[in-house]
């Protein structure tokens, strides 16, 4: 009741929707700015742990380079994050539309630098997975309020681009992170750091995402009828996590003690996921929602982003390892190589959502270039696959596919994610994208380990490359049958 009581209050304090819009009136392009900054940070702090694994496991460090299995428990190491970030997409969307989108914004870029500093200040195994939990719990806040901003402050006939250009900082920010971190650990080794030279990347990382998080509550501050207050929104977000990110290092330490499989351990936070789901609709059922939040319509795209996530964390995650491996070169090369794919969504995330706006202002709809991206990135991604069943495939062929992929593949998820917004109401956009992307982050916290397991049982990453294939396929059937929903546009 006091939760009820707490809602309509803060709903009540809150300026009138069009009114809200009306903050941004004119500078919507600088709101995609700052945003875009903040996928940039935060996307550099979840992209690290990679190139760091990739480091340990090439010179023997750290407490995965004397591992038995190590890319299965790098790959576990990653899915730890991604547990921790997927239990908040709800969450997140909830306290947004409760207490502000622009306060979880900032606490989200605060939280981030603060755990990212963290997790290079730890000393072993434990240490470090409790703090990229914690780093992904406090991200995982940020898309489903970042996704409403957008949408409520750009006018219609921009919506799609304002997402992509926006959306084009997580390619930024995945590409400084992998092709910026092995320079990085270089400079920290430089500095007399030794084997604990991975942990230079995560402090500048970590003090870059403070200054976004400071320069993004200056902007959202002089542009508001109201103070930022981040006190509360911060607390429940506090409250929210601590026996989230308990149950997910739980897992883990168990796993290590009794020297579980490291696939058992994905498997629980497989369990973990269904649990919070099922808390997650049944609340939605019970106030009266399902019919906007779980309908035909948006389970079609919840599922089919699925294969986004899988995808986009399988090659972020381990394409430096598969490139250095593959074609026998150096991290530095391979990284430069990997940087292929992200940079393509400088280019993909921006051109696809200008795209998908010349069509709606045109009277047509989005979905059949969401189901053509989706179709060539799965042709393209068995393509790279078979090039490393070659011995030794060049690395000019393997940047060339991973940049080809990639312009489809980022150009998909604007689309996707105006495709999405247009089916929600207003009051609903928060709680929609949150659901939307805990339901699709299942494919982040699988994707990791499943490949990394594959790789040491097979000796080859050609069976993790044409699982990523697979996953994708069947959401081209699933974007097929979405019926959308085309906005007037004056």
């Amino acid at each position: 009741m006091r939760d009820r009581e707490s809602t309509a209050q803060a709903r009540t304090t809150d300026p009138p929707r069009e009114r809200r819009r009306a903050l941004f009136s004119g500078h919507h392009t600088h709101l995609w700015g700052f945003l875009l900054a903040g996928w940039l940070v935060s996307y550099a702090d979840r992209t690290v742990t990679g190139p760091v694994v990739s480091w340990m496991i090439e010179n023997k460090a750290g407490f995965i380079g004397d591992a038995s299995n190590p890319a299965t428990l790098g790959g576990l190491i990653g899915s730890m994050f991604f547990t921790g970030y997927m239990l908040t997409q709800y969450a997140g969307g909830r306290l947004g539309d409760r207490y502000g989108h622009r306060e979880m914004l900032v606490v989200s870029l605060l939280w981030a630098g603060l755990l990212t500093l963290a997790s290079g200040l730890t000393g072993g195994l434990i240490g470090f997975v409790v703090a990229r939990v914690l780093t992904g719990l406090g991200e995982g806040v940020f898309y489903s309020n970042d996704r409403v901003l957008v949408i409520d402050h750009t006018p219609p006939a921009r919506r799609t681009i304002g997402l992509g250009v926006v959306l084009s900082g997580l390619s930024i920010g995945l590409t400084v992170g992998i092709v910026a971190t092995p320079h990085l650990i270089d400079l920290g080794g430089a500095w007399g750091l030794g084997d604990r030279a991975w942990s230079m990347p995560l402090y500048v990382f970590g003090v870059v995402s403070l200054l976004v998080a400071a320069a993004t509550w200056r902007f959202f501050r002089a542009r508001g009828d109201r103070p930022l207050r981040l006190g509360p929104p911060a607390l429940r977000l506090i409250g929210y996590s601590v026996p989230a990110a308990a149950a997910i290092v739980a897992l883990f330490v168990l796993a290590d003690e009794f020297s579980w499989p490291e696939w058992l351990t994905a498997v629980g936070s497989g369990v973990l996921f269904l649990v919070m789901v099922t808390i997650v609709i049944r609340g939605i059922v019970r106030t009266g929602r399902s019919s906007r939040l779980l309908n035909r319509n948006v389970w079609l795209i919840y599922l089919s982003f699925i294969a986004v996530m899988w995808n986009l964390w399988f090659f972020s995650f381990w394409s430096v390892q598969i490139v250095a491996e593959s074609a026998h070169s150096s991290l530095g090369a391979a990284a430069l190589t990997a940087a292929f794919n992200a940079g393509a969504g400088i280019i993909g995330f921006p051109v696809g959502g200008w795209i998908a706006d010349r069509r709606v202002r045109a009277g047509k709809g989005r979905k059949p270039l969401a189901v053509t991206c989706a179709a060539v990135h799965t042709v393209l991604a068995v393509a790279f696959g078979v090039s490393l069943l070659d011995g030794r495939p060049s690395l000019l062929l393997l940047g060339l596919i991973l940049f080809c992929s990639g312009l489809f593949f980022n150009a998909l998820q604007p689309i996707v994610h105006s495709l999405l917004g247009d089916l929600a109401a207003d009051e609903d956009r928060g709680s929609l994208f949150g659901l939307f992307n805990l339901v699709a982050e299942i494919g982040a916290v699988a994707s990791p380990v499943v490949s990394g397991v594959l790789r040491d049982a097979t000796g080859s990453w050609a069976p993790g490359v044409f699982t990523a294939a697979g996953v994708m396929a069947v959401s081209v059937v699933l974007y097929a049958m979405v019926k959308e929903r085309i906005p007037a546009v004056a």
